[in-house]
C-alpha cells in the first residue's frame, strides 16, 4: 500500500517545515504550498490523501478554498487557525472540514489527528487518494457533468443548478432561483420555477439519483450526498 500523501497549506515557512518532518517521519508523504490561490489548480492535477489547510492565507482564505472545494470533492481536510472562537471553529466545521487544529499545536497532536481522519476515510469507504468531482459546473460552456457524465441542460436550467450547487447544502427560495433564470426583465412566477426544477430531476434521474430535495414552503436543497 502506497503511503498517504499529505497536501500542507502553510505560508509560514517555520511551521510548515515541523508539519513536513513530523508527517515524514509518522511515514506520510507531504507536499507544501504556501499560497491559497495555488490550492485548487494543484488538487486538478495532483491525488492527495488528505489536505491541512491553513485558515489565514495570502492570495485566498482558507475557508472561501474549503467550500469551493466541497462542490465536487470529498477530500479529507483539516482545518489549521490561530482563531479560536467558537465561531470560527463552527464556520470551519459548516464549510466541510473533517477536523479543526488550534496554533499553537502540537505537532504529534497533528499527526495523530491525521491518522485519525485518514481511518475514519477509509472505513468510510471513500477513496480519497484520487478524489472523484462529483458535479463540475463549466461555466464558459454551460456545460454541467454529474460523476462524468454530461447532462443536456438549457441555459435556463444550467443557471439554477448553479445557484441550487453554489448554495447547498443550504436552502434556496424560489424567489432566489427566479432572480438568476433570466438575464432580461421577463415577469415570470414560481411555478416556472417548479418546472424547470420538474425538468431538472429527470435529466439527473437519466444518469444518477435525483439530488434536488424539495423543503415543503420553503424551496429546494442540492444534496451532494446522492450517489
Amino acid at each position: 500500500m502506497n503511503p498517504p500523501r499529505i497536501l500542507i497549506v502553510e505560508d509560514e515557512p517555520r511551521l510548515a517545515s515541523v508539519l513536513v518532518d513530523y508527517l515524514r517521519h509518522a511515514g506520510m508523504n507531504t507536499h507544501w504550498l504556501d499560497h491559497g490561490d495555488l490550492v485548487l489548480p494543484w488538487l486538478k492535477q495532483e491525488p492527495c490523501s488528505l489536505m491541512l489547510l491553513d485558515q489565514m492565507l495570502p492570495g485566498r482564505d482558507g475557508l472561501s478554498i474549503l467550500t469551493e472545494l466541497r462542490q465536487t470533492s470529498f477530500l479529507p481536510v483539516i482545518v489549521v487557525t490561530a482563531q479560536v472562537r467558537d465561531i470560527d471553529r463552527m464556520l470551519g466545521l459548516d464549510s466541510g472540514a473533517d477536523d479543526y487544529v488550534c496554533k499553537p499545536f502540537n505537532p504529534n497532536e497533528v499527526v495523530a489527528r491525521v491518522k485519525a481522519v485518514l481511518r475514519r476515510s477509509r472505513q468510510g469507504g471513500a477513496d480519497t487518494s484520487s478524489p472523484q468531482p462529483l458535479i463540475v459546473l463549466d461555466q464558459a460552456q454551460s456545460v454541467a457533468r454529474w460523476r462524468g457524465q454530461e447532462l443536456a441542460l438549457t441555459q435556463v436550467e444550467f443557471r439554477i443548478l448553479e445557484v441550487l450547487v453554489r448554495e447547498s447544502p443550504r436552502i434556496v427560495s424560489r424567489q432566489q432561483l427566479l432572480g438568476s433564470m433570466y438575464t432580461d426583465h421577463r415577469v415570470v412566477t414560481e411555478r416556472t420555477v417548479d418546472t424547470h426544477i420538474r425538468n431538472l430531476r429527470r435529466k439527473f434521474q437519466e444518469v444518477a439519483a435525483n439530488p434536488i430535495d424539495s423543503v415543503y414552503g420553503v424551496g429546494f436543497r442540492f444534496d451532494m450526498s446522492v450517489t
